[in-house]
């Protein structure tokens, strides 16, 4: 075991990987296991997720106000990315924070990727004296999707990560400006890339990974969305 108290492993490999088996010992299905396990962590950080949801929501609705901005001053950058910054100021909203939650998934996807590959190949010996240690763990989910083998090998897991990548798609849909009519041709790009390839490479990594992967990321996905149609309704309730 990794004793630095700094990294990763540390911090949230092993700790991951002991409430896994935690839960394993009261529910013996892996599967339901790594659906509670997922609720569980996007509970936790829902208060951060909320406020980058709440802020890109706040963006998504100043998008007319920026279109104006880039066609007043399309011929001086310089200007408009000065008046651009005012009105985000005006409004307190950072451009920046649609990027917060890549940032703190990347690592939580890294870390659970040992999690799983150590739970599911029965490499257990990090366990803490207190988590009781199974004979082994049954990697299958209902008894019918292997989530040990990568999605690819098998039509089950193979429609685990077409889903993943079906719920990527309906997250970014959900997240794009409505009535769009942003000219600005680097943020055209950047809206094509969220809403279509992110959603196909999701889809392409998914079907190489173990299959508790995409499940896991299946779960955390749909519960963005519902986070994100509560911050709708809450905000513009006529319209959902």
């Amino acid at each position: 075991m990794n004793l630095n108290p700094f990294s990763q492993h540390f911090i949230l490999v092993a700790p991951l990987l002991n409430l896994l088996i935690w839960f394993y010992h009261y529910i013996p299905d892996i599967g339901v296991v790594i659906i509670l396990l997922t609720l569980l962590i996007r509970i936790i950080l829902a208060p951060s997720f909320h406020k980058s949801l709440k802020n890109q929501k706040a963006l998504n609705d100043l998008q007319p106000k920026l279109n104006d901005l880039r066609e007043k001053h399309k011929d001086n950058k310089e200007a408009q990315a000065k008046a651009m910054m005012e009105l985000y100021g005006e409004h307190k909203i950072s451009p920046f924070s649609s990027c917060l939650p890549l940032l703190i998934q990347l690592p939580l996807l890294i870390a659970l990727y040992q999690v799983f590959t150590k739970a599911l190949n029965g490499q257990l010996t990090e366990l803490y004296s207190f988590v009781p240690r199974p004979e082994f763990v049954n990697p299958h989910f209902l008894g019918l999707i292997d989530l040990s083998q990568k999605s690819s090998a098998s039509a089950a897991g193979i429609i685990l990560a077409v889903i993943a990548g079906l719920a990527q798609f309906w997250q970014s849909k959900l997240t794009m400006p409505k009535n769009s009519t942003n000219t600005d041709p680097t943020a055209k790009m950047m809206q094509m890339q969220t809403t279509y390839i992110l959603p196909a490479l999701s889809v392409f990594f998914a079907l190489s990974l173990p299959a508790g992967l995409p499940l896991y990321w299946i779960v955390t996905t749909f519960f963005a969305i519902a986070q994100q149609y509560w911050i709708m309704k809450k905000t513009h309730p006529q319209t959902v």
